[in-house]
């Protein structure tokens, strides 16, 4: 009689006959969305054989592996095209409680070119009701988080649905760490490559050959942040880009052009700040307006990044690394003892892997 403990560990089996969905829309390219759901839950195995699925596991992961197929299944018939994105995430909302994935992640906000743009994650939803809801918008959050993309999408499905009279879209002028120098041509040359960005996501979500006569008309504006002062925009939806990269005056300014009618869209992220000196207005904004009605603060996190999976985990990293680095400076300040050494030394005594290289022996310290 075993005696082992996966013998008296119950196991749950449960088996999905999918009809009228080609496998491949389900489980992906190469079985990667399956491999994705594998990872979602681990304890669960999971084998195709044609169109059938069986699972076989610990009993709350197959039970909880089943409903995610089954959310998957329904967003696929309902023209969903699938990613590791969209596996990961709703497995996120099932795990926590927050609904079903197939009505909170398919909400279209617009469709172009046979393209459905949509939100990916509960916070990229929230972000997106945020805006229908709010007259003044934050998006903060890391890279690939989508912030700018979606408040482009809402600025284009306002002006369709004739919300809005035109589109603003603005960035400061800043370089990313770099002095590229007197840059040739006229104005218009010198600012565009800033604004590229603005001007790329507008032909995705426009036909290219509609927005040149939108941006000659006014109706469609891009423009260096520098242009804002002494306007007021009204009936107009504005986003303002990179705003980790303005000056708390800045920011003063750009806020107080809103006009009846409008609503703005502030994006940013502000681990990435590439002034040169003195405060980001982005930072300072969330402590200034965090209390007033009206004005909105969504923050994203690694868990809304739908780019490569790597981006999620780098931008984890740096949070931990910053983290670290804050925690020793205040040490420093307060002359406490260095609290990530301290950690180090902890793990060296419990025996775990250390997060740095072993010390090299000093020259002429033993080793003979």
């Amino acid at each position: 009689m075993p005696t082992d403990d996966s013998a008296r560990t119950p196991r749950a089996h449960e088996q999905l006959d999918v009809d009228g969905v080609a496998m491949v829309r389900l489980l992906g390219p190469q079985d990667r969305l399956l491999t994705t759901l594998e990872k979602q839950y681990p304890l669960v195995d999971v084998h195709v054989r044609g169109n059938q699925i069986t699972l076989e596991g610990d009993p709350a992961q197959v039970a909880a592996s089943k409903r995610l197929i089954d959310e998957l299944l329904v967003m696929v018939r309902g023209g969903h095209e699938l990613g590791e994105v969209e596996v990961a995430s709703s497995a996120r909302i099932i795990d926590q409680g927050q609904g079903s994935p197939a009505e909170v992640l398919s909400q279209a906000i617009l469709t172009s070119r046979g393209k459905s743009i949509r939100p990916k994650t509960l916070g990229q939803k929230a972000y997106v009701d945020a805006i229908d809801h709010h007259t003044i918008v934050f998006g903060i959050g890391p890279a690939g988080t989508g912030k700018t993309y979606l408040a482009m999408a809402k600025a284009v499905q306002a002006l369709q649905r004739k919300e809005v009279d035109r589109i603003i879209l603005t960035r400061p002028a800043v370089e990313a760490g770099e002095r590229l120098g007197f840059l040739p041509g006229t104005l218009t040359d010198k600012i565009d490559p800033y604004l590229r960005p603005l001007y790329d996501a507008l032909n995705e979500m426009m036909d290219p050959e509609l927005v040149p006569k939108l941006l000659a008309t006014g109706v469609v504006e891009v423009a260096p942040l520098a242009y804002m002062r002494g306007r007021t925009l009204n009936n107009s939806f504005i986003v303002l880009d990179e705003a980790q990269n303005t000056t708390p005056e800045q920011m003063k300014m750009f806020l107080t052009r809103l006009g009846f009618g409008s609503t703005m869209v502030v994006t940013g992220d502000i681990t990435q700040i590439d002034l040169p000196t003195g405060a980001s207005g982005l930072q300072l904004v969330t402590r200034v307006l965090d209390d007033i009605d009206d004005i909105h603060f969504a923050r994203l996190t690694s868990d809304d990044v739908v780019r490569h999976s790597l981006v999620g985990r780098i931008v984890d990293a740096y949070t931990k690394y910053d983290a670290e680095q804050q925690a020793r400076r205040h040490a420093r300040e307060n002359g406490l003892p260095d609290p990530v050494e301290g950690a180090n030394r902890e793990e060296r005594r419990r025996g775990l892997p250390r997060d740095r290289q072993p010390r090299r022996p000093r020259p002429g310290a033993g080793g003979r």
